[in-house]
């Protein structure tokens, strides 16, 4: 089973930007963790980050038949992106979205999902330990998945 994990705006600065926020954790270590959980899960993983709306809808649309899974960290457009809302409601893929803040202890407008309603689930507020939690889940609806397959297939058997 693959993950896309894909990043969005300033993610690319983590260690640098608003450490009291964000902590001084770098992207790399992120995705470092991240790759360790999946090798030990026996899971692919492979990551993406841009500042660009339009390269984030590209590569949740090239997810379709590639992932099984996406985990998505869409950043400030998390607020404001339809057009990522969309692209998640149409490849049907089960996505995490990630936040590392607690983004309901910040401003107002950080607050409003525009994509939570077409996600699997929402892991906000735990740091970087957010994306670990993310890969925990993940991979539980990969299990619970290959769970609902096996009983498909045993029901669709003939009956001796």
């Amino acid at each position: 089973m693959k993950i896309m994990v894909i990043q969005g705006p300033n993610l690319n600065m983590l260690g640098v930007r608003e450490q009291q926020i964000y902590g001084p954790m770098k992207l790399e270590e992120i995705h470092k963790q991240m790759k360790a959980f999946a090798d030990a899960n026996g899971l692919e993983i492979e990551f993406f980050q841009s500042n660009y709306e339009g390269e984030i809808v590209d590569k949740i649309q090239e997810c379709l038949g590639e992932a099984h899974g996406i985990i998505l960290n869409a950043g400030a457009y998390t607020h404001t992106s339809i057009a990522i809302r969309d692209a998640i409601a149409a490849v049907q893929i089960p996505t995490i979205e990630v936040h590392i803040s607690n983004v309901y202890r910040r401003e107002e407008f950080r607050q409003k999902s525009m994509i939570a309603p077409v996600c699997a689930g929402v892991i906000t507020g735990f740091g970087p330990f957010s994306y670990h939690l993310a890969m925990v889940a993940m991979h539980q609806i990969f299990q619970e998945l290959e769970a609902i397959k096996k009983a498909q297939a045993q029901q669709q058997q003939p009956q001796q």
